[in-house]
């Protein structure tokens, strides 16, 4: 299947919409209500992390406990959610910072996956566009912070 489902398409279109909104109010809104959405975006982006390396876990879980590269796979699977976790401990500027090179490992091992075979390869067209516009928002909040 190379076309994109709709499902799919539109809930993450629907799902960056919040780091996009983060950046503007943390850049439009008075300082009190820009922190809060700055929080904001950075608490969501700690939980899409996580949702982006437990799908490497669904699909390594589907394919079956004998599979080949369970152990890596599963083992990416849980790197994400590390990485927002520590994220989510720093503050604003080194927050974003390692949630930009997350988000961005976490984009080369999609590519890396779909290259395999494990991922179908419309996930890594949707993955790419998402991954954009998600670095650009975070990158736009870091540039305020610092």
């Amino acid at each position: 299947m190379h076309e994109t489902p709709s499902a799919a398409a539109v809930l993450t279109g629907l799902g960056v919409v919040p780091f996009a909104a983060g950046a503007a109010g943390f850049w439009l809104l008075p300082p009190e209500w820009g922190a809060h959405a700055l929080d904001a975006q950075v608490f969501y982006a700690v939980a899409v992390l996580a949702f982006l390396g437990a799908v490497h876990w669904g699909v390594a879980v589907a394919d079956g406990p004998d599979a080949d590269r369970l152990w890596s796979r599963l083992g990416w699977g849980v790197v994400p959610a590390l990485i927002g976790w520590v994220a989510a401990l720093m503050t604003a500027a080194w927050a974003l910072t390692l949630l930009i090179v997350g988000f961005g490992a976490a984009y080369l091992a999609d590519r890396r996956a779909c290259d395999r075979g494990d991922l179908p390869d419309w996930y890594l067209g949707l993955r790419r566009r998402a991954t954009a516009l998600v670095l650009l928002s975070l990158g736009a909040s870091l540039l305020r912070v610092v």
